[in-house]
C-alpha cells in the first residue's frame, strides 16, 4: 500500500508537475500518481477540489500536506538530504538558483512555454524571454564553474534538486532552441538523457489527444 499521493497535471504542459515527480522520485516516495488532466477554461476544478492552492504538484505524503514545487522539493529532501549539495556554499548556491527560478522568469516561461511534443524552433524569443535566459545561462555557469567538479549536472555528478527545479526550463530551450553556449546545450543534452527525465517523456508521448490544448499547441 502506498504512503499518499502525488496530483499533477499533463505531462505534456506541465512544468511545475515535472518538478514536483522529479523531486518525489529523486527521494524514493512511495506515492501513488494521480494525474488530472488540465481543462479549459481554466483552472481545472478537479485540481482544485485536491489542492489547497488550486495548482499542481500536489503532495500527500504519511499525512503531510505539500504544495508548490519548491516546496516539495524541500520536503522531498528532508527525506532524501542528498537532494541538496552537503557542502555548506553548494547548498546556499543550490538554494538560491532554485528560488530565483520558483519565482522569476516570467519572460521566458511566457514566451516558451513547456510543450513536450513541438518543435518551435526560432520562436518566441521576446526581449523579455533573452533576457531570462541569458541571467539563466550565466547561473547555470557560475554554478557548474565552482561546484560542478566536472559532472553533467549543476553540482556535479548527481541529479539533484536544482536540477530538478530547471529541468522545464531545459524542455523549454530544446522546443524552442534559442541560441545558447555549447556549455548550456551540454547540460541541456545531459538532463533530457537522465532516465527519470526521459521517462516523462515517454509518458507525456503516450498522452491520449484529447488532452491537446490549442493554446499550448500554437505559437507565433
Amino acid at each position: 500500500m502506498s504512503e499518499g499521493r502525488l496530483v499533477i497535471g499533463n505531462r505534456r504542459y506541465s512544468s511545475w508537475s515535472l518538478r514536483g515527480w522529479l523531486a518525489v522520485r529523486l527521494a524514493g516516495l512511495d506515492v501513488e500518481v494521480e494525474l488530472i488532466p488540465f481543462s479549459r477554461p481554466g483552472p481545472t476544478a478537479a485540481i482544485g477540489r485536491l489542492s489547497p492552492n488550486g495548482l499542481v504538484p500536489y503532495l500527500e505524503h504519511r499525512g503531510a500536506r505539500v504544495w508548490e514545487s519548491l516546496s516539495v522539493c524541500e520536503y522531498c529532501a528532508e527525506v532524501t538530504p542528498a537532494l541538496w549539495p552537503v557542502d555548506r556554499l553548494a547548498r546556499a548556491q543550490a538554494r538560491s538558483i532554485a528560488a530565483e527560478m520558483h519565482a522569476g522568469f516570467l519572460g521566458l516561461r511566457q514566451a516558451m512555454w513547456m510543450n513536450l511534443g513541438r518543435d518551435f524552433a526560432g520562436l518566441g524569443r521576446t526581449p523579455a524571454a533573452l533576457a531570462d535566459l541569458a541571467r539563466i545561462e550565466a547561473a547555470w555557469a557560475e554554478t557548474r564553474e565552482r561546484f560542478g567538479d566536472g559532472g553533467p549536472f549543476l553540482f556535479g555528478t548527481n541529479f539533484g534538486a536544482v536540477d530538478a527545479m530547471y529541468a522545464p526550463v531545459v524542455t523549454r530551450l530544446l522546443t524552442w532552441k534559442p541560441e545558447i553556449s555549447a556549455a548550456t546545450q551540454a547540460y541541456c543534452n545531459a538532463v533530457r538523457a537522465s532516465p527519470l527525465v526521459a521517462a516523462w517523456y515517454d509518458a507525456a508521448a503516450a498522452e491520449p489527444d484529447d488532452w491537446l490544448l490549442p493554446d499550448y499547441e500554437t505559437a507565433t
